[in-house]
């Protein structure tokens, strides 16, 4: 369908927009959050889109293997948005892992799909990333590791769902006669 495809094409360049602008390193997080009712046009939970939820995951996955950051998906708030993604990025960010697989009305339809998708997938309860993207007002922002930097795209938007970005940057520390680095 070409609306799934011109939402995918737009997810994709949400992405690689945050991975510019925020200087994103190879193996960064990434946490998407993402409501496939607020894309189609709906109310956040009320019309899930199984289908336009995997084309949603499948150009997550594609963008973030292109760019080399690896994608975590937040389940939504039935979850209380858990997140997926594959048993490498747990076990190296040493995270607490849970026992669910999400479905689309408990999960969300993107989450569900990412879990399908992937090689290994895992639940974790929570996560530090290093940027998110919010696609549909899902709440993304307590997934950010401190301190999140807001990251506003010019025309922004995944169908018909509002997008905001941020990416964490470094605190500052040591008061009026700290130096800081570039």
């Amino acid at each position: 369908m070409q609306a799934y495809a011109d939402a995918a094409r737009q997810l994709q360049d949400c992405v690689r927009y945050l991975h510019r602008e925020a200087r994103l390193k190879p193996g960064a997080v990434v946490v998407l959050g993402l409501s496939t009712s607020e894309v189609a046009g709906g109310r956040i939970g009320k019309n899930s889109v199984p289908d336009l939820g995997d084309a949603l995951a499948a150009a997550m996955l594609e963008v973030c293997a292109q760019l080399e950051i690896r994608p975590v998906f937040q389940c939504c708030e039935h979850l209380n948005r858990a997140l997926v993604m594959e048993q490498e990025t747990l076990d190296s960010l040493r995270l607490t892992q849970v026992n669910v697989m999400p479905v689309p009305k408990a999960g969300g339809s993107c989450g569900a799909a990412a879990y399908q998708r992937m090689r290994q997938p895992v639940v974790a309860v929570s996560i530090q990333a290093d940027a998110a993207i919010d696609v549909g007002d899902t709440l993304v922002g307590m997934h950010i590791r401190p301190v999140a930097v807001p990251l506003r795209m010019p025309g922004a938007q995944v169908g018909q769902a509002h997008v905001v970005m941020a990416y964490a940057r470094l605190p500052y520390i040591g008061g009026s006669r700290a130096q800081y680095p570039g």
